[in-house]
């Protein structure tokens, strides 16, 4: 048993298990007396009281919870920054984290991943609000509850943005999986690096998988920082194309281009939640002569790579080349020795992948541009010999017969890759005029009307709520454009809203049969139903659903559940007895459940090598009387229930000696238990769980 269990805090706080092991804290569940609820409690760790990096990290976690207040946010209670000993007490949440959810679940349905990725984004629109950023937002830092809410905990590298937004070392750098590219690189950092780690998390939910993994934390960092992502759709097809968008804009490596907030981002999802078939067409700015812009997902499937402005400012001084501006030119030796071996080990990565790239373009790769110019475009699809990418452009001209190529990009006989970029200039063979807006109509009346003016129609059906069901919502080109005679026009056609979202109801701890009734109330239907022993809920109780409940579904969807079967395992509680510390000597304590010694209830103890005596006591359900005698006389009694799985001391005495003890004169008072001033004296037994 650790030195804190069993001990109780303030005098408030009663410790009870230890639940997890942080990177500089431990955590406990505990139980508040004054305000009678279970807490978490994350007291730092002793190697780290004398670590003034480790204690500012550790105050700004609490301060920068003291400031939220968010259904989506771990709550902060209470703090304490004693000499020796300090803690934050914080909400306690009773559920796994996503990285467990995912681990269990491999990839996930879109419209769960979406689901988790909105609350999320929900707490950090709030937490920017008031200029706090995480900076390390992973899944180990996504709590999941039974009902499917999402609570973001963890703020223990958080900084506010109008302050410290610098990282410079790698112990606050974050999980290299999910930090942007700026914070791997230690440049300033605010709420589009937490977009940025939102992106990737949205990409293994959807996918599965990371979008870069490596044998070592310095390459993943360096894929973080020169590498584009496999697109979702490539790895997962059923993803949907507007989701991979917004996917991948988060995870853009400049930060101008992912978006600029958490609200931005909702925006887009709301709006692929009305319309599941949108396409957002993002175009990101690539610095090459000459200037142009590309898609943003497209760009990445055929193998190019964004330029990225480091956006490191530099200055100019007479006679001397260009440097960087030193941050702070009386930075000890050892410390400018760091920074540069960090440049030289980046420098040398960047060295050996373009080492790489230049020895993987060989010969084989280009091939001569053919002349296209004169050909009928027609007969250039026909050909399968050519792998190019073509993209077309329109113009008339009445000397030239209609498809045939007037020019061409690159020019004929130049070296090009045979895969790359090709812009034909195709003759329209036909005059511009006028396309008319056809939006908001009947489609029979669109068609007509199109064809009237000679123009080939296609028409796509897509989902709209704000267009009811056969009339047109959008067309390309748009009304009162100008298209060459004869070109085609698409019509998209409203097929009204989609299948209705409903969320799947909220049934845990009901009623199997008032469950059902929920979810049939609700437009769904009850899928499999599985029973579980080793549960503390009574017979035909509910206890999980599957999908959990808030996770929008289809109408008719079916909800798994899982129902306790009443059929409880055996419990173990356990009583912790406080011994008087005033005595050296040996006690004969002995321990009685319902009037009965316990098997292992008779033992002999010396406060001396050990005040603190457990004692277990075994049951499934009910409750059982513990009495605790030493030295024959009663010292404390304890009521064992196994109902609510807690021991509650019900009475106490003080310690009784012997008529020949060895130490008569001992009045067996019980003191306080001697961690630090920050523990005040209490009653010598506490109950813990």
């Amino acid at each position: 048993m650790d030195k804190y269990t069993g001990k109780r805090l303030d005098g408030r706080y009663e410790i009870h298990e230890l639940i997890g092991v942080g990177g500089m804290a431990w955590v406990y569940r505990a139980y508040d007396i004054i305000d009678d609820r279970t807490v978490a409690i994350k007291i730092l760790k002793d190697e780290y009281l004398e670590n003034q990096d480790f204690i500012r990290r550790f105050k700004n976690e609490s301060k920068a919870i003291a400031v939220l207040s968010h259904p989506n946010i771990v709550k902060v209670y209470d703090v304490s920054f004693g000499d020796r000993i300090q803690y934050i007490v914080e909400e306690y949440i009773d559920g796994i984290t996503l990285k467990e959810y995912l681990d269990q679940q491999r990839e996930l349905k879109w419209k769960e991943a979406i689901h988790f990725t909105v609350q999320i984004l929900r707490a950090l629109e709030h937490a920017h609000s008031k200029g706090i950023v995480h900076r390390d937002i992973k899944p180990q830092n996504i709590m999941l509850l039974q009902d499917g809410a999402i609570k973001v905990t963890d703020f223990g590298i958080a900084r506010f943005s109008r302050s410290e937004t610098r990282t410079m070392t790698d112990k606050a750098i974050g999980s290299v999986h999910y930090i942007a590219p700026e914070q791997a690189r230690g440049d300033v950092t605010d709420d589009k690096a937490d977009i940025y780690s939102v992106g990737v998390m949205l990409y293994e939910m959807l996918t599965g998988t990371l979008p870069f993994e490596a044998d070592n934390a310095v390459s993943v960092a360096i894929m973080q920082l020169q590498a584009d992502p496999r697109p979702p759709r490539d790895i997962n097809p059923a993803i949907p194309e507007g989701l991979e968008e917004i996917t991948m804009k988060a995870m853009q490596k400049n930060p101008s281009q992912r978006y600029q907030s958490s609200s931005e981002m909702l925006e887009d999802i709301e709006a692929f939640q009305r319309n599941p078939s949108i396409s957002f067409q993002y175009k990101y700015f690539i610095d090459e002569k000459p200037t142009k812009y590309v898609n943003a997902v497209s760009s990445v499937r055929n193998g190019k790579l964004a330029a990225y402005n480091d956006n490191y400012e530099y200055e100019y001084e007479e006679e001397e080349p260009p440097r960087r501006k030193q941050q702070n030119s009386k930075k000890p030796m050892m410390a400018m020795l760091g920074v540069l071996a960090a440049f030289l080990i980046v420098a040398l990565s960047i060295g050996v992948a373009a080492i790489f790239r230049s020895c993987s373009t060989t010969e084989s790769d280009t091939i001569e541009m053919p002349k296209f110019v004169g050909m009928k475009y027609s007969d250039i699809q026909n050909d399968e010999t050519y792998k190019f990418k073509f993209t077309i452009e329109t113009k008339e001209d009445s000397t030239q017969e209609s498809g045939i190529v007037l020019s061409q990009k690159p020019s004929e006989g130049m070296m090009v890759k045979e895969d790359g970029e090709v812009i034909l200039v195709i003759n329209s063979g036909a005059k511009a005029v006028p396309v008319p807006d056809v939006t908001n109509r009947l489609q029979a009346d669109a068609e007509k009307r199109l064809k009237d003016e000679g123009f080939v129609v296609s028409v796509v059906e897509v989902f709209n709520d704000q267009t009811a069901e056969g009339y047109v919502c959008d067309m390309e080109p748009k009304g009162g454009a100008t298209a060459p005679e004869g070109s085609t026009v698409k019509i998209l056609v409203s097929k009204g809203p989609e299948n209705e979202q409903i969320p799947v109801p909220s049934v845990i701890d009901k009623n199997i049969e008032a469950a059902k009734a929920d979810i049939l109330a609700a437009g769904l239907q009850v899928g499999e139903v599985t029973m579980k022993d080793d549960s503390d809920k009574p017979e035909n109780t509910v206890i999980e659903t599957n999908p959990l409940p808030g996770v929008p579904v289809d109408k008719d969807s079916k909800v798994n559940l899982v129902v306790s079967s009443g059929k409880q395992s055996e419990k173990t509680l356990e009583a912790n007895i406080h011994l008087p510390q005033s005595v050296t000597h040996d006690i004969q304590l002995k321990a009685y459940l319902d009037g009965t010694v316990m098997d292992d209830g008779i033992k002999t103890v010396n406060p001396s090598y050990n005040n603190l005596c457990t004692i277990k006591v075994t049951g499934t359900s009910g409750q059982k009387t513990l009495v605790v005698e030493l030295d024959g006389s009663k010292y404390a009694v304890f009521i064992m229930d196994f109902d609510t799985g807690k021991p509650s001391q019900v009475e106490s005495y003080p310690y009784v000696p012997p008529v020949d003890s060895s130490n008569p004169e001992g009045d067996g008072t019980d003191t306080d238990f001697g961690l630090n001033d920050d523990f005040p004296t209490q009653l010598p037994i506490t109950p813990t769980e």
